[in-house]
């Protein structure tokens, strides 16, 4: 567990930092960079949520349904004890069902790393067998998916406190977003 960085560049205020975007924008791999760069711990609900119920999202998606996935998900989210300051990736979906992006913005602050359909396509096209819903979709097919669950979800993930554009992001620049948000 890391501890809390005492420089004068990070504000105290920040506390729980949720990132959220589509599947393959960057979430574990900044929140990472990101808590390391902070001094905060780094918990991500996928995995959280895989070591509660000792088996993948996709084998408990393929076992269970998206229903029973979606409201797991919400409860993973709801009950897991996080520390006073930590970076948090969710799930892709998880600030689109139940309560989650409300909850989310009440108790931290929302950090949407936005992506083109393209550039997602590019990223997920080789990562097809950890995630089942992608399987039947390539090339252009596969960025017409993700334009159409991106407008889906565009109402719950622009609800974010910030809205990063995740092309060029860096744990660094959204540093600067989170203190610029902790200031104003």
């Amino acid at each position: 567990m890391s501890k809390k960085n005492t420089s004068k560049s990070t504000p105290d205020d920040l506390g729980l930092i949720f990132l959220i975007g589509f599947m393959g924008c960057g979430k574990t791999t900044l929140g990472r960079k990101l808590a390391s760069r902070l001094g905060y711990e780094f918990m991500d609900l996928d995995h959280i949520l895989e070591a509660q119920e000792g088996m993948t999202i996709a084998e408990y998606f393929s076992k269970f349904g998206e229903a029973a996935f979606r409201k797991l998900e919400s409860e993973v989210l709801k009950q897991t004890e996080y520390p006073k300051h930590a970076v948090i990736s969710t799930g892709g979906g998880l600030p689109c069902f139940f309560d989650n992006m409300e909850w989310m913005n009440a108790r931290g602050t929302t950090v949407y790393i936005q992506l083109s359909p393209k550039t997602l396509a590019d990223r997920l096209e080789n990562e097809k067998d950890k995630r089942p819903v992608l399987r039947e979709h390539k090339g252009d097919d596969l960025v017409a998916f993700i334009d159409d669950k991106l407008a889906e979800r565009d109402k719950f993930y622009t609800r974010a406190a910030i809205i990063a554009d995740g092309s060029s992001l860096t744990a660094e620049k959204v540093e600067k977003l989170l203190n610029f948000k902790a200031i104003s």
